[in-house]
């Protein structure tokens, strides 16, 4: 009996693979010997954070004075890769989440990777507010917590507080949601396992058997933590948006932040989450996993953000302009034709017109235009948090206490090395779980495997359509 699949599905699953093919091939980078790539990867990720260390331990021994920020630019490079970083991570939860209420499929080749993306990104953020405070061993102090410190409490008026709060909820939800993804595919690791490995993966997937009441209760969390996940996807970056809108700062005290921040952050995000899966994807060999579909779908998600981040600038200029207010106007004025007019250049070179080569069909679906291009944006991400902080700053109301803000080797050092902290991480990760989701891409085989869909597809109406067609040139020789 033929089987009827649409033919407007799209294939996400290549090579005509069965589940015994999905196993073995997805789990096996988990049990070789790491490639000779990874192992090049691996010892210049770790090189940088030695370089990380160093520069950390160089500001908590010497102090702050070792950065470049001055009394007027206070807010220098570390508020700008803390802001970076956490929009980075936005795209983990947005395609764990939104996308899976919302039932995409191409979400299964990419999301394990992402959610991975999402923990380390946070965990490299973090480190900027904490370093910031100079004296890191009170960091504590930032915590709501009954003390004995008299009349020293948190200010739960101060958008820095709520920072503390929605980063802390979203690292912990998004942490759960990840391992979540992962117990069942710990459990097919543990059952090719021997010895100490298995052990290790036995006690990391919970007793996991498969059971159809242990699917069942994975699958309603899932839909639980997505549901919770979801209003994070705004909440989180709009909050850390209010840390320069609710000041009174020109430039910074404006209503449109929180969408433009969350836009940014979304673009900024699935920006990483290309450059990693095109890596992913080559050094580990998992082309028939992440497919030109899974790249085009997410670069259409791109070529939308960076199209509203796009009018998010251009509104802001008109606002300036139409408010009448000299010193709001000045401030982008000074954005523009200042100091930094080379960082608002780029920022709109790199974020608004590079993402516009994604409306052509063949640079969308072109590996090497997506992984040049989503790192094109990522810079162009990078300039926007700098433009935002630095050049607001270092032209305030008293001219006389106008500077230009340089950043030193140490802040140099600490930013390439957080980079070298999520690279390890992330390859470390590579080593010990699956990148891809087992259970979910074997989920979706039977309705966007190549042999059941497609051009190529073995059964259903394809053939039937083939036989017509064939039936009808045979016809017309006749």
């Amino acid at each position: 009996m033929s089987q009827a699949v649409a033919p407007v599905r799209h294939v996400l699953i290549t090579g005509n693979k069965s589940y015994h093919n999905i196993t073995e091939d997805l789990c096996t980078p988990t049990e070789k010997s790491p490639t000779r790539e990874w192992i090049i990867a691996f010892a210049l990720s770790s090189a940088f954070l030695g370089l990380y260390v160093f520069a950390i331990i160089w500001t908590v021994w010497k102090g702050i004075g070792e950065w470049g920020a001055n009394r007027t630019v206070n807010w220098a490079w570390d508020i700008t890769n803390f802001v970076w970083w956490i929009g980075i991570g936005h795209a983990g939860t947005l395609i764990s989440a939104i996308l899976l209420l919302f039932r995409q499929r191409w979400r299964t080749g990419v999301n394990r990777a992402a959610e991975a993306m999402t923990i380390f990104a946070v965990i490299c953020a973090g480190q900027f507010p904490i370093f910031h405070m100079g004296r890191v061993w009170l960091a504590f102090f930032i915590m709501p917590f009954p003390n004995t410190r008299g009349p020293l409490w948190t200010n739960f008026n101060s958008p820095l507080l709520w920072d503390v709060a929605a980063i802390s909820t979203y690292f912990s939800v998004s942490l759960l949601f990840w391992y979540t993804g992962l117990v069942p595919d710990l459990a097919t690791v543990r059952d090719r396992a021997s010895g100490f490995r298995r052990k290790m993966y036995e006690t990391f997937s919970f007793g996991w058997t498969g059971s159809a009441k242990h699917w069942q209760r994975w699958e309603a969390l899932s839909l639980v933590l997505a549901g919770i996940s979801t209003p994070l996807v705004l909440s989180v970056h709009t909050i850390v948006s209010f840390d320069f809108a609710t000041s009174v700062i020109p430039g910074w005290h404006t209503t449109i932040f929180p969408p433009y921040f969350v836009a940014g952050a979304v673009f900024s995000g699935f920006a990483m989450v290309q450059t990693l899966m095109v890596i992913t994807r080559k050094v580990l060999k998992l082309q028939d996993y992440i497919t030109i579909n899974h790249i085009e779908s997410m670069n259409k998600v791109i070529v939308l953000t960076g199209t509203i981040v796009g009018v998010a600038y251009l509104t802001e200029l008109f606002i300036a302009w139409y408010s009448g207010y000299i010193y709001e106007q000045f401030a982008f004025y000074n954005r523009v034709f200042g100091v930094y007019w080379w960082a608002y250049f780029g920022m709109m070179f790199c974020n608004v017109v590079s993402p516009q080569l994604f409306w052509s069909r063949s640079i969308r679906r072109s590996v090497w235009w997506t992984f040049f291009l989503s790192i094109v944006v990522n810079i162009g991400m990078w300039f926007e948090r700098f433009v935002i902080i630095a050049t607001t700053l270092a032209r305030d109301f008293l001219p006389s206490s106008w500077s230009y803000y340089r950043p030193t080797w140490v802040e140099i050092s600490i930013f390439t090395g957080t980079m070298g902290l999520f690279f390890t991480l992330y390859l470390v990760f590579t080593r010990v779980a699956p990148v891809v989701a087992i259970a979910e891409v074997k989920a979706i085989l039977k309705v966007a495997g190549d042999q059941f869909v497609g051009p190529d597809a073995k059964h259903g109406h394809h053939d039937a359509k083939k036989g017509a067609s064939a039936a009808e040139k045979k016809e017309e020789k006749h």
